[in-house]
């Protein structure tokens, strides 16, 4: 579920960028008003009204591509959060520790010195 989650954020990010370009690139409505008096901008690849058509769909297409990756993020994270329980729900589980039945072996004291818990210095 998580890797689902990584490719739609990775998806959502390259449209977002996509979508802010194709915006920018378009012209607005006053640019229109200059191609009918000789601008510049009638000479285009796609012809005067070409690049206003092909930009508008592509610039439609990318939002819907946006808004759907968004509501199936959105169903994503509101699924992730209710399949997670709360500490309360959750069952713990009980150790039992089972009592030594036997004691452990006495260290051996070749230093004849007294046997304690605390490790010796090293000499």
């Amino acid at each position: 579920m998580n890797t689902i989650q990584t490719l739609l954020l990775v998806l959502q990010a390259i449209v977002a960028v996509c979508l802010i370009g194709f915006i920018l690139i378009q012209h607005g409505k006053g640019a229109d008003a200059g191609a009918a008096f000789g601008s510049g901008a009638s000479s285009t690849v796609f012809g005067a009204r070409g690049t206003g058509n092909f930009l508008s769909r592509t610039t439609a297409v990318l939002a819907i591509l946006f808004l759907g990756n968004s509501l199936l993020l959105g169903y994503l994270a509101t699924e992730a959060i209710k399949q997670q329980r709360s500490l309360m729900e959750k069952e713990t589980g009980v150790v039992i520790e089972k009592p030594a039945t036997e004691e452990p072996a006495p260290v051996q004291n070749t230093q004849n010195a007294p046997v304690s818990d605390v490790p010796a210095l090293p000499e």
